[in-house]
């Protein structure tokens, strides 16, 4: 099957092409990400890869049918960023990858909660300085501090665990409670009550219209003085703005996030040479108590090996019996 990649970057070639070498896909790859212009680009292919960011809404789509394209891969777990219902209108099949490393982005949420509670970003930058004084660098034990987990799917329920064995209380929330995460000693609770005693919220939910800005002005309201906020979910999930408010009135003790709202025109770029136009961004950057990355909770070896492997055999599967091993449900209102 020949297929087209967009917004490639030197590791998507470097794992794709690995794992494609028992599969014999035709691999064609292009920076460009993916929307109405670009799709004329996958002229010729049966399928085209996306990513995060791509743009694969319905005008895309349309683009992509009148091109050929009768796949779209999304070598991610969440889907959006697609126009379901575009999709199932043109005939189109569109497939995921449910799951890579849960570990990774598990991973990377603790690193971020504890470089942001013992404030590592910013002693790394004094000692390079030569300064050693200690003023502004005060943390808190998280062993018997409570801790708020939205979303217990694979990534969430990692996360869960490794804070039960910090010695956190754990609180969570989630449509379809984990019965082994019961067992171990997570406690549900409706949001309003997690809100009000978590000394750590940690967001870890898919973006659906039900989450878009959960965390707002009113949620922010009723929250501890002085909570943890880490995103390594989606960045619509919470209203930056209304975050940025809550970080002026000091009501947030720090923020740590891998994912932005508006991160396409950001992330996965280097724009060091560069003076950022998003502006609710950089005020966010001006907090000392604010550590942002750029949506890397996903970077691990294992990771890009099991999304490179599995986006293949979704390939492989439709070429074979025209139904990818992951597909997503399109159609509907």
């Amino acid at each position: 099957m020949r297929i087209t990649v967009f917004s490639t970057q030197a590791h998507d070639r470097r794992f794709l092409q690995a794992a494609n070498l028992s599969r014999g896909h035709r691999l064609d790859f292009v920076e460009a990400r993916l929307d109405a212009g670009s799709a004329t680009l996958a002229a010729g292919s049966e399928a085209v890869c996306a990513f995060v960011n791509d743009r694969v809404d319905a005008a895309t789509l349309e683009a992509l049918k009148a091109s050929g394209v009768r796949l779209v891969l999304l070598r991610c777990a969440g889907f959006n960023q697609v126009d379901l219902v575009a999709a199932g209108r043109l005939g189109l099949t569109v497939a995921r990858v449910p799951e890579y490393s849960p570990h990774a982005v598990a991973e990377h949420t603790i690193a971020l909660l504890l470089a942001l509670n013992r404030k590592i970003h910013r002693a790394y930058a004094r000692v390079r300085e030569g300064n050693f004084a200690l003023d502004g660098l005060l943390g808190f034990d998280l062993h018997g501090s409570t801790v708020g987990v939205v979303g217990t799917g694979r990534i969430g329920a990692c996360f869960a665990r490794v804070m039960l064995a910090f010695g956190c209380r754990v609180l969570a929330h989630d449509p379809a409670p984990d019965p082994a995460l019961q067992a171990a000693g997570v406690v549900y609770a409706p949001l309003d009550h997690l809100w009000a005693r978590s000394d750590v919220l940690s967001l870890h939910c898919p973006l659906t219209p039900a989450t878009h800005h959960l965390v707002d002005e009113a949620a922010l309201r009723v929250m501890k003085p002085g909570v943890l906020i880490v995103n390594t979910s989606r960045g619509a999930v919470v209203d930056t703005r209304a975050l940025i408010a809550a970080l002026k009135q000091k009501r947030i003790g720090g923020l740590a996030l891998d994912v932005y709202e508006e991160e396409a025109d950001l992330f996965f770029q280097d724009l060091s040479a560069d003076v950022v136009q998003d502006d609710v961004f950089a005020r966010l950057l001006t907090f000392p108590n604010v550590l942002v990355t750029g949506h890397q909770g996903f970077f691990t070896h294992q990771a890009l090996d099991a999304i490179a492997t599995t986006t293949l055999d979704n390939a492989a599967a439709f070429e074979r019996d025209g139904r990818p091993l992951h597909p997503v449900a399109v159609g509907g209102a």
